[in-house]
């Protein structure tokens, strides 16, 4: 998560320097689109490894509480 935050500060600060240098502001607008982009791939990978280390922790069980409880009450009805 540190590297989106960088990332990100770099885009912004680049469209800062944009608005104080219009003769440049194309370039630097378009290197902030690159640095919002470097951004948005490092947050994918960051929640894609989250995901990931999350689904070896848990591993679905089947209950078989919840079908007793299914049979019983057609059987009770």
């Amino acid at each position: 998560m540190e590297t989106v935050r960088r990332l990100r500060a770099m885009a912004s600060l680049c469209r800062q320097t944009a608005a104080y240098h219009p003769d440049r502001s194309w370039r630097l607008l378009a290197e902030a689109e690159h640095w919002e982009h470097l951004a948005n791939e490092a947050l994918l990978e960051h929640f894609k490894e989250c995901t990931a280390s999350s689904n070896n922790l848990v591993q679905p069980q089947p209950s078989a509480i919840a079908n007793d409880v299914r049979w019983m009450t057609v059987a009770a009805a």
